[in-house]
């Protein structure tokens, strides 16, 4: 993709590029929708990545070129104030206004883009997008102070902000902490992040379910969910901000004071932040059977409390495979994960 994209580039635009960058995709394994309620998650960056090269221009106009449709975009970089709807350049607009806002100059500059990480597939297209163009916009403007922290709270600014879609930062975290054959811990509450070796001789398998997702109305109705049911919880037990501070005792002994679609999905993020830290200790012990438990489990929570599975995954686990699994934002559902060994067994 690297080749393909320079001579794109270069083709489009006349010149060669001066940066370039590159962010994986990335895959929830436990921890679903736990992070913007400052929970923990285990997640990890996958082999499918987006790509970026881009250049300085005099002037104020940009141009984008996607180098794997031929969609080409262009804007004034002092005229960002209205993005479009639907537009695939609005994370790319909403990220130079997120620079601007932390005071860094951007110039204007021409870019192109292309990746393999499958569109609105449960795979974070749009933040290892986000990503890549974080890492290119962060040297034009050469705002080296700009922390890797601060480059995902860019992204998630960008979201929330331009786009319109109240995520948290578990994606910009994965994409930019993930490493070979590691999982990403990721604790939202204090932003601090490890990485968690995969017992040698384990791999995950993924199968697209085909089925696409509408990212910001149901995401957001989750959300608003989940933090109705904390600040009902908040009145009830002292020091509860967030899901975070919520045990699975205190969730269920205030059940007939939680609006029942609350109760649902608080029940699912609550058991979520407990099945991170069951997966880490089990995958610290060797003890891979378990850990693909605490997956199915997840999937079964995810589809019967937080309602963001489909018929098309649920067919997949009927069949017992070893472990069913659920992407974390509502009708994506299409990745069936099941862990096998290195040796081939299923």
């Amino acid at each position: 993709m690297k080749e393909r994209l320079i001579q794109a580039f270069t083709a489009k635009f006349g010149q060669a590029p001066t940066v370039l960058s590159r962010a994986p995709g990335r895959l929830e394994i436990l921890g679903n929708h736990t992070d913007y309620n400052e929970g923990t998650v285990l997640s990890v960056a996958v082999d499918r990545e987006m790509t970026a090269a881009a250049a300085p221009v005099a002037g104020k106009t940009c141009r984008l070129l996607d180098a794997v449709t031929g969609s080409e975009r262009s804007f004034e970089i002092d005229k960002l104030d209205r993005p479009k709807r639907g537009d695939w350049a609005n994370y790319i607009k909403g990220l130079i206004v997120e620079f601007q806002k932390r005071g860094k100059t951007v110039p204007a500059f021409n870019a192109a883009i292309g990746g393999t990480v499958p569109m609105s597939a449960g795979m974070s297209s749009s933040a290892a997008l986000e990503m890549a163009m974080t890492l290119i916009i962060r040297q034009l403007a050469k705002a080296d102070d700009i922390s890797w922290q601060d480059c995902a709270r860019i992204g998630q600014a960008c979201e929330n902000n331009y786009v319109g879609a109240k995520t948290g930062l578990l994606d910009q975290f994965s994409s930019l902490k993930g490493k070979a054959g590691q999982l990403v811990y990721s604790d939202f509450r204090s932003l601090e992040v490890q990485n968690v070796p995969i017992p040698a001789g384990t791999a995950f398998v993924v199968a697209n379910c085909m089925v696409k997702h509408n990212l910001t109305n149901e995401y957001n109705e989750r959300r608003e969910a989940c933090e109705d049911a904390a600040r009902t919880l908040a009145g009830i037990y002292p020091g509860v901000k967030t899901l975070r501070d919520v045990s699975l005792q205190q969730l269920e002994a205030a059940k007939e004071r939680l609006k029942p679609l609350s109760y649902r999905r608080a029940l699912h993020v609550v058991g979520e932040i407990t099945r991170v830290a069951d997966g880490v200790a089990a995958l610290q012990r060797g003890d891979i059977k378990g850990f693909g438990r605490l997956m199915y489990e997840s999937q079964y929570s995810s589809s019967h409390h937080f309602e963001n599975s489909c018929k098309e995954l649920e067919h997949a686990r009927g069949h017992r495979p070893r472990v069913a699994w659920c992407s974390r934002r509502p009708s994506q559902r299409r990745w069936f994960w099941r862990h096998h060994r290195a040796s081939g067994q299923s």
